[in-house]
Order: structure tokens, then sequence, then C-alpha cells
């Protein structure tokens, strides 16, 4: 196997993070949702939060698996 066989691009990067990357977006936007509350916005439901955080989490994941690349690129001395 060389040493190209052997690396993980962004892109297989990201398509491994995105649950974690979606179910963080989740999390903060229900969270930013209650805060929203005491200005006044209406509720964001747990379930509104989800299908929100569906297409939020692709530039989420995009970024933390450039993030992720840029320092496995810094371990291995590239």
């Amino acid at each position: 196997m060389t040493e190209a066989d052997n690396t993980w691009s962004v892109k297989k990067l990201a398509i491994v993070f995105y649950p974690f990357a979606a179910g963080a977006v989740a999390i903060n936007l229900f969270l930013l949702g209650l805060i929203g509350i005491a200005l006044g916005f209406p509720a964001i439901s747990p379930v509104m939060s989800v299908w929100l955080s569906i297409p939020l989490g692709i530039p989420a994941t995009w970024w933390a698996a450039k993030w992720v690349r840029g320092l496995m690129d810094e371990a291995d001395g590239k």
C-alpha cells in the first residue's frame, strides 16, 4: 500500500463526521431556541432542530473535516 492510498481525504472525513456534526448543530439550534424564548421569539421544537440540522450540518461537517485534515497533515509534517 502506498502513502497516497493510506491518506484520508476531506471528502472521506466529511462522510464519517456528518452524523456527529449534524447532531452538534441540532443541539446548538435547540439551545439557541431556548435563548430565543427569553428574547421573545417562538420556541424551536427538538424535531424542528433536527430537521434544520440536516442541511446546516453540511457546512459544519466540511469545516470540521478540513480542520481535522489540517491537523493530520501537521502531525505528518506536511
